[in-house]
C-alpha cells in the first residue's frame, strides 16, 4: 500500500509563477526534447514522475496548464549550492508545445547566452 500513498503525495499540481526574463531563461531547457523547466521544490519526486503544471509567464494573466515528466532531481545541498528542485520535461502533446514555444518568444536572442542557468 505504502508505494501508492507515495505515488499520490507526489502527484499533484506544480504552480509555478515566473516573473522576468532572468529567471525564465535560468529555469528553461531547450536542451531537452520538446523543452522543458526547473522547478524549485521541496516535494519529494523521482525521475520518471509525472507532473502537471500551471505555469504564468510575467505578465500575461493566463495560466498555461502543461504535463511533464520529471527528468532529473537536485536534491537538498546539492554541489555548488543548486537550487532544489526538479527538471520537468514536456510532455509530447499540444500544451507542452504551446508552452515551449511561448517561452522560447519570450527569451529570443537570450537562449544563445553563456549565463548560467539552474539547469547546467
Amino acid at each position: 500500500m505504502e508505494p501508492k500513498h507515495q505515488s499520490a503525495v507526489r502527484a499533484g499540481v506544480l504552480s509555478l509563477n515566473i516573473n522576468s526574463k532572468s529567471a525564465l531563461y535560468a529555469a528553461y531547457m531547450p536542451f531537452i526534447k520538446g523543452g522543458g523547466l526547473f522547478i524549485p521544490t521541496n516535494r519529494a519526486y523521482a525521475p520518471g514522475d509525472e507532473v502537471f503544471m500551471l505555469l504564468q509567464l510575467m505578465d500575461d494573466p493566463s495560466r498555461l496548464a502543461v504535463k511533464g515528466k520529471v527528468a532529473w532531481v537536485t536534491p537538498a545541498n546539492a554541489q555548488n549550492s543548486k537550487t532544489q528542485g526538479i527538471g520537468v520535461q514536456f510532455a509530447p502533446d499540444e500544451g507542452g508545445s504551446v508552452v515551449k514555444v511561448k517561452i522560447e518568444q519570450v527569451l529570443g536572442g537570450a537562449l544563445g547566452s553563456s549565463r548560467p542557468t539552474h539547469t547546467l
